[in-house]
C-alpha cells in the first residue's frame, strides 16, 4: 500500500549522493579543473558519471523537432497544442516555408494522427516516427499526461475515456482526409474507436495503421503476456496499484506507478541494460563521447517513466490481456457493441516486428480476421524481418524499411479513397 510512499523516500534520500556525483563527475573531467590531472582521472569521473545516472530522477523529454529536410530543403517545425483534456494532449507538428512553392507542396500532403501507447513511456519514445512522417505528411499525435500530475477533481480515467478521446481527436482533426498510426497498446482502442464509428454511420479515416499492438494476446504468448494471465485481476489492483503521494497534484489517485514499469521493462532484458551501462562506462574512459552521448539520449528517453491511471490499467489487463474481449466479440463500451467488421471505408496495414519480445507474431495481424467488412485488397500486412518490438517504429529498419511501405500505403488511399 506504502510502495509509492517509500520509491520516494528512497529517491529523496539519494539524491544527495546524485548531486555530489554529477558535480565530481564534471570536477574529474572539465579540462579546467586540476582534479582532470591527477591518476586515473578519466575513470574516476566515469565512475561518478555511471553512478549519477542511476541514482537520478529522469524527466519527460522533449520532442526537439526544430526542422524537416524535404528534397534537400530545410523547414521549419512548429510544436503546437490543438486541444488539451486532463489526461491527454493533442499536438500538431506544423512545418512552415516562405516559399509560395513550398507552402503548396506541404499544404497538399496527407494529415497523420499517431497514437501513442500509454503504456509506462511518454509520447516522446515515437519521436523518431514523428520526425520520419513529416518529411511526407501533416502529422499530429496523442501526448498523454502522468497521471500523478492530474487532480482527483478531474475524476477517473478508464479504457472507455480513452476510446472517447481518440474519437474526439478523429472529430476534430477531421476523418475525411485523415490517416491514423497507432503504436503498440493502442491498436486496441483505436480499432474499437473506429469500429464504433463506423457502427454509428460516422465518417471513418481513409486508412489506419497498426504495429506492434496486442488485439488477440492468445497468438504467441509472450513473457508480458503470461504474467497478465496467469494472475487474477485481484493481484494487480492490490500489489501494483498505489496512491500518489502528497508531493504530486494528482495525490491519493490510484496509479499504476511508472517506476514499476520501468522495472519490468528493465527484467526482461536485464544482461543487456547491465553490459550497456558497463560499455558506457568504458566509452568515457576511452574518450569516445559519440557512442557515449548516444548510451546517454537513449536512457534519458528509457529511464523517463509515467504513471498509469490505476482504473485504466486494470481496465487493459482484463479486457485486453485476460479476457480477449476483442477477438471474442464480447467487448462493450457505453453499452455499444465493438464491431470491427463494421469497419468497410477505412483501409488496414498491420506491421509486426520477427523478433517482437512485447506483442507476439500474429497479434496484431488479427485484426485482419476482426475487420472482415474492408476488402482484402485493401488490407495489407508487413512482417519486419530481424526486428524488435522498437525496430518497427524506431531506427534503422523504421526510416529504410518500414517507413516506406506505410508511406505509399497511405499515399495510395489518399489518392484513390475506398468508396462504398
Amino acid at each position: 500500500m506504502f510502495l509509492y510512499q517509500l520509491h520516494e523516500m528512497g529517491r529523496a534520500w539519494l539524491a544527495p549522493m546524485t548531486y555530489w556525483a554529477d558535480a565530481a563527475a564534471k570536477m574529474y573531467s572539465s579540462h579546467g579543473s586540476w582534479l582532470s590531472g591527477v591518476p586515473n582521472a578519466p575513470r574516476i569521473a566515469a565512475g561518478y558519471e555511471l553512478l549519477y545516472r542511476l541514482g537520478k530522477d529522469y524527466s519527460k523529454p522533449e520532442f526537439r523537432i526544430k526542422s524537416v529536410t524535404i528534397d534537400e530543403r530545410e523547414y521549419p517545425v512548429v510544436e503546437r497544442e490543438e486541444l488539451r483534456k486532463p489526461f491527454c494532449r493533442l499536438l500538431r507538428f506544423k512545418r512552415y516555408s516562405d516559399e509560395l512553392a513550398g507552402v503548396g507542396e506541404l499544404k497538399d500532403d496527407p494529415v497523420v494522427l499517431v497514437v501513442a501507447p500509454l503504456s509506462g513511456h511518454h509520447a516522446t519514445l515515437l519521436r523518431d516516427t514523428v520526425r520520419t512522417l513529416l518529411r511526407d505528411h501533416k502529422v499530429y499525435i496523442t501526448d498523454w499526461t502522468d497521471a500523478r500530475m492530474v487532480p482527483l477533481s478531474e475524476g477517473p480515467f478508464h479504457l472507455d475515456d480513452y476510446i472517447d478521446y481518440v474519437q474526439e481527436f478523429i472529430r476534430l482533426i477531421g476523418a475525411r482526409n485523415l490517416h491514423v498510426i497507432s503504436v503498440c497498446q493502442p491498436t486496441v482502442p483505436v480499432l474499437a474507436a473506429i469500429s464504433l464509428m463506423a457502427a454509428r454511420g460516422e465518417e471513418t479515416p481513409l486508412s489506419m495503421t497498426m504495429m506492434g499492438g496486442p488485439i488477440d494476446t492468445r497468438q504467441s504468448p509472450t513473457q508480458v503476456n503470461d504474467l497478465a494471465y496467469r494472475r487474477p485481476i485481484s493481484w494487480f489492483e492490490n500489489n501494483l496499484v498505489q496512491p500518489v503521494p502528497a508531493n504530486y497534484p494528482g495525490r491519493g489517485r490510484r496509479v499504476y506507478p511508472g517506476f514499476l514499469q520501468h522495472m519490468g521493462f528493465v527484467a526482461m532484458n536485464p544482461e543487456r541494460h547491465a553490459m550497456s551501462h558497463v560499455e558506457f562506462y568504458e566509452h568515457l574512459v576511452q574518450g569516445d563521447l559519440e557512442d557515449a552521448q548516444s548510451h546517454r539520449e537513449f536512457y534519458d528517453e528509457y529511464n523517463a517513466v509515467l504513471d498509469l491511471a490505476g482504473e485504466y490499467y486494470l481496465d487493459t489487463v482484463r479486457i485486453v490481456f485476460q479476457e480477449h474481449r476483442l477477438p471474442l466479440g464480447t467487448w462493450s463500451v457505453r453499452g455499444e457493441p465493438v464491431q470491427p467488421a463494421k469497419i468497410g471505408r477505412t483501409a488496414l496495414l498491420t506491421i509486426e516486428g520477427e523478433l517482437d519480445d512485447i506483442s507476439g507474431a500474429g497479434q496484431t495481424q488479427a485484426a485482419h480476421q476482426l475487420c472482415t467488412g474492408i476488402a482484402k485488397t485493401h488490407r495489407q500486412h508487413m512482417t519486419v524481418e530481424g526486428a524488435g518490438h522498437y525496430g518497427i517504429f524506431s531506427g534503422r529498419r523504421w526510416r529504410t524499411q518500414v517507413y516506406p511501405v506505410v508511406r505509399e500505403f497511405i499515399r495510395k488511399y489518399q489518392e484513390h479513397p475506398i468508396r462504398k
